[in-house]
């Protein structure tokens, strides 16, 4: 088993690991209930972890977390066709759904 991922980002783990689910790769989520510790341990150790259950898997793996990462960068605010302003993170608008430009 090999840690590929730690953040105290839900909305990133929850987004890493639905891409490794659907890819069909098997992995682990650890410390997801350590925050109580906080404190008694240095903040980093408390994070939740992504860990890939087959060493095989690594690299694949690795490639899915660096795409995800890249979907989910600020891109800057953006002003959808229906006028509505929406932050940069937003792939789709929130009022109308219509994507991104």
């Amino acid at each position: 088993m090999k840690k590929i991922y730690t953040s105290t980002e839900q909305f990133q783990l929850g987004h890493i690991t639905s891409m490794l689910k659907e890819s069909g790769i098997d992995y682990v989520v650890r410390n997801d209930f350590l925050s109580g510790a906080l404190g008694e341990l240095p903040p980093h150790e408390c994070w939740p972890e992504i860990w890939i259950t087959h060493d095989e898997d690594y690299d694949k793996g690795q490639a899915i977390v660096t795409e995800a990462s890249i979907s989910i960068t600020d891109m800057g605010k953006w002003q959808c066709e229906c006028g509505e302003e929406n932050e940069g993170t937003f792939g789709s608008c929130w009022k109308c759904s219509g994507d991104r430009p």
